[in-house]
């Protein structure tokens, strides 16, 4: 099937000519003769499967025009870049229609956001944290809201907005159209739908542990965090094809730490994003890996859900993920839009049970790469890496009862004082044979 033979509209048709697609994926033709039919969706679809298009599309059909200046599609995203991705697609697929679409987030002046909403919307995209603010503050109105999307919905509970969710829902109109995304179906999301939803056509797509088709997925495995280090040098150099490669890491300092340490053999081709930097810079980032000034993009998993980059060759798990789900969510970056993607895991000792749980989710063994011929093997461990001494400590008896003194000790004589009444008379005849009287003057 084409999108030619979906009910599209001209404009639509028209803007996805522009971006040079023509065959709608799985989710996005399953997805889109529900959402036609008004029934809410439950769509179950990994990274990578083009879930964007697959709500946009319906939703953008069915959106007539309105003399209101209040927002008809709202779509709540977990993340900041995710809204400015949403945004930026939106933008591409209404180059021919006449509407305007805002992107509000936190962590940014929230007044030029208040200011566009104000100036009259018909499409939203917000995190729910900015969401609650503007619902708060009365600056957003929802009696014309008709559909809501809620994207990525597994991930934004993971990261806290369980109670924001709810409160968005209860202020929405009960007469609505529900579209929600997930990667995964887990206990809180089915929550979700039995109490705000109204009995959701179910689509499943590629759902989370199916690896994608179209990425081939490696391994080495490597003693420590050094040869690792050595290991990506030594790859970054000899793979020519490595034009935008994606490497993910466990935490923020390991990110500038291996920033600083590529840094001297790839001047100025290395870009670091993660929940540390400033939002500008992060967006900066972005862009410059996009347009291919970067061609290296250390991250954390802050942005696995997140980033949308067109061609990404290569993605490096330079750690493996502690959530096995995060692992699909990482290689989705890579081999998108049915191109090819490559996935290069380095494995450690200490990673023997992810890359369990791992192939377990996967129902895939990944294969392992023999270690390249000139490699530098680090014999330099880190302190985490360094074996541990396990000393016993021997336990102390407390003495028993009977040999322990007395709580209170009697003082020594010369400490000890004792109140006395004097005689001076007696005392002074006992020194001077007689008393010693004083006599009064005169």
């Amino acid at each position: 099937m084409t999108f030619e033979e979906l009910n599209l509209n001209k404009p639509l048709l028209n803007a996805l000519n522009d971006l040079g697609l023509t065959t709608p994926t799985t989710i996005q033709q399953n997805v889109f003769s529900v959402v036609m039919s008004g029934r809410d969706v439950c769509g179950l679809a990994q990274t990578g499967t083009g879930k964007t298009l697959a709500y946009l599309l319906p939703c953008l059909r069915l959106l007539q025009f309105s003399k209101e200046k209040l927002p008809q599609l709202l779509i709540i995203v977990p993340t900041r870049e995710l809204v400015v991705q949403v945004l930026e697609t939106i933008h591409q697929l209404t180059t021919y229609q006449n509407l305007v679409a805002v992107g509000v987030y936190g962590g940014v002046n929230m007044k030029p956001q208040v200011a566009q909403v104000q100036q009259g919307i018909d499409i939203l995209v917000a995190t729910p944290g900015r969401l609650v603010d503007l619902l708060s503050n009365g600056v957003l109105k929802t009696k014309a809201i008709k559909k809501l999307v809620i994207d990525e919905v597994d991930e934004m509970l993971n990261l806290g907005f369980r109670t924001q969710l709810k409160t968005i829902l209860d202020l929405l109109p009960q007469k609505r159209q529900n579209l929600l995304f997930s990667a995964t179906l887990t206990k809180e999301v089915e929550e979700l739908i039995t109490t705000f939803f109204n009995n959701p056509v179910r689509v499943e797509a590629a759902p989370v542990g199916t690896p994608l088709e179209n990425i081939a997925q490696t391994a080495y495995e490597v003693p420590n965090l050094y040869t690792k280090v050595n290991l990506l040098e030594l790859l970054l150099k000899q793979h020519t094809d490595m034009t935008k490669v994606l490497v993910f890491v466990a935490t923020k300092s390991l990110a500038d730490q291996l920033d600083n340490q590529l840094d001297a053999e790839f001047p100025n081709q290395i870009g670091v994003i993660h929940s540390n930097k400033a939002q500008n810079n992060r967006f900066e980032t972005v862009e410059k890996f996009k347009s291919g000034t970067y061609r290296i993009l250390i991250a954390t998993d802050i942005i696995a859900r997140g980033l949308d980059v067109a061609e990404v060759s290569h993605v490096i798990n330079f750690d493996m993920p502690d959530v096995a789900e995060n692992y699909i969510h990482r290689i989705g970056r890579t081999g998108r839009a049915d191109q090819k993607g490559i996935a290069v895991t380095f494995i450690t000792p200490a990673d023997e049970e992810r890359q369990t749980a791992i192939e377990a989710l996967m129902n895939y063994k990944i294969p392992l790469l023999s270690l390249p011929p000139d490699l530098i093997i680090s014999d330099e461990l880190t302190e985490d890496e360094m074996p541990k001494v396990h000393m016993k400590i021997p336990e102390v008896k407390p003495p028993k009862r009977e040999e322990v003194g007395p709580a209170f000790h009697e003082k020594l004589a010369k400490n000890k004082k004792v109140n006395v009444r004097r005689d001076y008379e007696a005392e002074k005849r006992l020194k001077y044979g007689r008393p010693i009287k004083r006599s009064g003057k005169k």
